[in-house]
């Protein structure tokens, strides 16, 4: 049996628990969360062991198994610090830490230890995903030029915040949303799929800023907007956009020489991916309306969920990949220097400010590998 135990037990630990549910060969060790009414109902909801601190928590976890660090952002890297240097492999919740420097710390002491550090988020791993990755790979589409990924969430600081909230209760923390940026929340998304395809980034043109100075009264808000455009070592250039004002977006599209290869939703596991060949009508040259949806060879791919709030994600995939990973003593697909790359273009957007200007990063990382079930 594989184990797993969370630290964090605030909204987004919900569905991972539902997620962890369509794996049985995965057991949760035990919860713990630093305010005790929260870790109460979190633990009595889905009847899992309560662990009154970090240090129990780990005495509690096998060697082999793997901590899910689903706290704020603020406290990533301490988290993520604490449970390497007590020799576990770590899942971390986007970002892995709030500055390079203290993510690529992390990173060499896993290394160092021999560990595993993995970042979510995990959709990367999911049929939409890998659809996409096999069409490219084929070279569906032709050569990618251009890609267009919009990270839109609609006017989010109008919508009934307040009433959001957790199978066991948590309410969605816009406090935290909003002082942490949509883009550390986001971009990842869709720039985990990227990078995937095309490897390492090589040069970041980007600007961000806060368009809605006053956001329900939250002080020391992040940019709620902003825009890069990413040159890769072994790809197409890349615009990609992250709101919370614009109007809801989420498509995707790869824009090659014979067509383009289109996907709307980010955040469903089954969301279709299409590809809209080009054609000529006498003096015109246009898409075609009808677009060829692309399947895999295999409908055996991961367990799914329903649509729970804005998504239809199964947020286990990556632990789930994580463990397998260590289990076989191989290195997981979204952990190292996958997740320290992910870590390092999504903070050089997030801290961009208006002047803008070019950042070269410093990480690299090559393609990732397809799912078993994705060749």
């Amino acid at each position: 049996m594989k184990t797993v135990a969370i630290v964090g037990c605030g909204f987004v630990a919900d569905l991972y628990m539902r997620s962890l549910k369509t794996f049985p060969d995965i057991r949760v060790a035990c919860v713990t969360d630093r305010s005790e009414a929260r870790l109460e109902a979190f633990s009595k909801h889905w009847k899992v062991d309560a662990a009154a601190n970090l240090e129990a928590l780990l005495s509690a976890l096998p060697k082999d198994g793997l901590v899910l660090n689903l706290t704020n952002p603020s406290s990533h890297y301490a988290v993520n610090l604490a449970v390497l240097q007590a020799g576990h492999h770590v899942f971390c919740e986007k970002p892995l830490a709030l500055s390079f420097e203290e993510a690529k710390t992390l990173c060499e002491l896993a290394q160092a230890k021999g560990l595993q550090l993995g970042s979510a988020p995990s959709s990367v791993l999911g049929e939409a995903a890998q659809t996409l990755f096999r069409a490219v790979s084929q070279g569906v589409g032709g050569t990618p030029r251009l890609v267009y990924a919009e990270l839109d969430d609609g006017f989010v600081p109008q919508a009934p915040l307040e009433c959001w909230a957790s199978e066991s209760g948590a309410p969605w923390p816009y406090e935290d949303e909003f002082q942490v940026g949509c883009t550390l929340e986001h971009a990842g998304y869709y720039l985990s799929w990227l990078i995937a395809m095309f490897g390492s980034v090589t040069r970041v043109l980007a600007s961000s800023a806060e368009v809605l100075p006053d956001k329900r009264g939250v002080t020391d808000t992040a940019p709620d907007f902003s825009v890069a455009v990413l040159q890769f070592e072994n790809g197409p250039v890349v615009r990609l956009t992250c709101s919370i004002a614009a109007p809801h977006d989420h498509r995707l599209r790869i824009i090659g020489d014979n067509g383009v290869l289109s996907l709307n939703k980010a955040w469903d596991n089954a969301a279709p991916v299409t590809f809209y060949r080009r054609m000529r009508i006498r003096r015109r040259l246009l898409e075609h309306p009808f677009g060829k949806r692309l399947r895999l060879p295999t409908r055996k791919t991961h367990p799914k969920l329903p649509r729970k709030g804005a998504a239809a994600m199964n947020f286990a995939l990556g632990p789930a990949e994580m463990l397998e990973a260590i289990l076989s003593g191989e290195a997981s697909r979204i952990a190292g220097s996958f997740a320290l790359h992910l870590t390092e273009i999504t903070l050089a957007i997030q801290n961009a400010g208006l002047e803008g200007g070019a950042y070269i990063p410093i990480s690299q990382c090559g393609k990732m590998e397809s799912m078993p079930w994705a060749r």
